[in-house]
């Protein structure tokens, strides 16, 4: 059956849950919080077990071995399989068929698509479980930034929240001690919000730095810089859905002031109006991006990224291929480009 990430606990008919996604912080925070369901202390040896991928590969018995072993203090028995894929499908078939014991056995697992057989087997099991765990939309991860910020005594202004929502997301984890770093550094005497000031401040953005570095590139039509900065981006981690996501919220603030200056005001203007502000040395790049992206030219490139996603979660084709392909997309299109717009 498929579950939501949200979810609390688990039912004790299930023998196999298997939690997977892109986003890997996310996916140990779920698994952790489903694994406490069972078991309240995750060091107790005689109920948890815990396994990998290659160990399972070298001696298969192994996973059979611990799903059968009693527990010693009383309770159900875990056994956690970390870096699980495909490859443990049969593993995890055999388990089903023939339960050796009440154990829980939890996998982890990356970004498993479409047409995973692990997967399937999760979705389609009567006592298996498939638990997916996607990067953070706007709505989701803001509820982690203020849920966080809230755990210290604190909320946030309307502008650091806009601030932290561009440059946070990609990982659950990371998102959380950043997060934690800035209540700290923001907590005092009387405060109770984290201020605009308080996140640029304090939130380091070096991985969104280079997204910033790369969406500008795409919007200037530089492709050897797209090229490049992509190609370091996804060696380094980087998931290509947060990377289309990027580039979808630069164009989406290009959208917002291209419609400022429909409306009368000018280049510089609209620039400026934009909440959290445009990054003072990015603005430059930013208001002649403006003069070339019609609004008409926006909406479409925001079409083709949210085409580019759908296609990353649905047809199985490498998403690292369909998030190149668009960024190159958009960055043809606008070194193709022949005169700007103010021009034009």
């Amino acid at each position: 059956m498929k579950l939501k990430a949200s979810l609390r606990k688990l039912d004790p008919g299930i023998r196999l849950a298997v939690v997977y996604g892109p986003d890997e912080g996310q996916v140990r925070e779920v698994a952790e919080r489903l694994a406490r369901s069972v078991v309240e202390d995750l060091s107790d040896p005689f109920r948890v077990g815990d396994l990998s991928c290659g160990l399972l590969k070298a001696d298969p018995a192994r996973l059979a071995d611990e799903a059968a072993a009693l527990s010693l203090t009383g309770g159900r028995r875990l056994v956690r399989v970390r870096d699980a894929d495909d490859s443990l499908t049969p593993l995890f078939e055999r388990l089903l068929s023939k339960p050796p014991g009440g154990s829980l056995v939890l996998a982890l697992a990356g970004d498993l698509g479409a047409r995973s057989s692990l997967r399937k087997l999760a979705e389609a099991a009567p006592e298996a479980a498939a638990v997916a765990c996607y990067q953070d939309d706007a709505g989701t991860l803001g509820e982690v930034i203020s849920s966080t910020l809230a755990s210290f005594g604190l909320t946030a202004t309307p502008e650091a929240l806009a601030y932290l929502a561009e440059r946070l997301g990609g990982d659950r984890l990371l998102t959380r001690r950043e997060i934690e770093k800035l209540a700290l550094f923001a907590q005092g005497p009387g405060k109770t919000a984290v201020t605009l000031d308080d996140a640029v401040a304090c939130v380091g953005d070096s991985a969104a730095l280079t997204l910033d570095d790369l969406c500008l590139a795409a919007a200037d039509g530089d492709l050897a810089t797209v090229d490049r900065i992509l190609d370091r981006a996804l060696r380094e981690g980087s998931s290509p859905i947060a990377v289309l996501r990027a580039m979808n919220r630069h164009m989406q603030r290009l959208h917002l002031a291209a419609g400022q200056v429909t409306l009368g005001k000018s280049v510089d203007q609209a620039v400026a109006s934009l909440r959290p502000p445009v990054f003072f040395k990015h603005a430059p790049r930013f208001r002649a991006q403006l003069r070339f992206w019609s609004p008409s030219r926006l909406a479409a490139a925001m079409g083709r990224l949210l085409d580019a996603e759908r296609d990353c979660k649905t047809t199985g084709f490498p998403a690292e291929a369909l998030c190149a392909r668009a960024l190159m997309g958009i960055a043809g299109a606008a070194a193709r480009r022949s005169t700007p717009r103010d021009r034009a």
